[in-house]
């Protein structure tokens, strides 16, 4: 053999090499962002269950009058039913639920007077600063998780992940569209 033929050979070799090592970098980097955005997806579910139960902890405790209470109470468990649904429409109606549930929170606690009332009652401070919380938490969890959706379709989108297969039969990711504001209210 001559000495280019075994330059050639090596050449081909350290390039097939970087090129095992760049699809194992990115198979794991591509794996990393799915279980991140499994453990997103889970905390989000989480905090969107703590913020349903504290709203029906506030429609209990008496902090709003009786028409609110049940306005809250219909979005409240209409958000917590679309969570437990399954079948092709389950995401939809699930944010459509949930997207009501935060502009029913907006429309009660942005209201002035409202939240006057509120306020001279004992407690209420602290569980309108629990709700505040978990509604903050709500779109916090929402956002890392579309982060993470963003991320994960950009590096699928490379050629190279695409030709290789490295997603295997793993789902597309999907971003959570909600309206998840927060009251501004809420701050006391």
């Amino acid at each position: 053999m001559s000495a280019a033929t075994v330059g050639i050979i090596v050449a081909l070799v350290f390039f097939a090499l970087f090129v095992a090592l760049y699809l194992s970098m990115t198979a794991g980097r591509l794996d990393r962002l799915h279980k991140r955005i499994d453990s997103a997806e889970s905390a989000l579910d989480l905090h969107l269950a703590r913020r349903c139960a504290i709203v029906i902890e506030v429609v209990s405790s008496g902090l709003v009058d009786p028409a609110t209470s049940t306005v809250l109470l219909d979005a409240a468990h209409a958000a917590r039913d679309a969570a437990g649904s399954e079948g092709a429409q389950h995401d939809v109606d699930r944010w459509l639920a949930e997207s009501s549930l935060s502009q029913t929170l907006v429309e009660v606690f942005d209201d002035p007077l409202e939240m006057e009332a509120a306020v001279e009652i004992p407690g209420a401070t602290e569980l309108l600063a629990s709700l505040d919380g978990a509604c903050r938490r709500v779109e916090l969890s929402r956002r890392f998780l579309n982060d993470g959706v963003r991320a994960c379709r950009q590096v699928r989108r490379q050629g190279m992940v695409r030709w290789f297969r490295l997603a295997g039969r793993t789902p597309w990711p999907a971003t959570v569209e909600m309206d998840d504001t927060p009251p501004s209210g809420l701050r006391v």
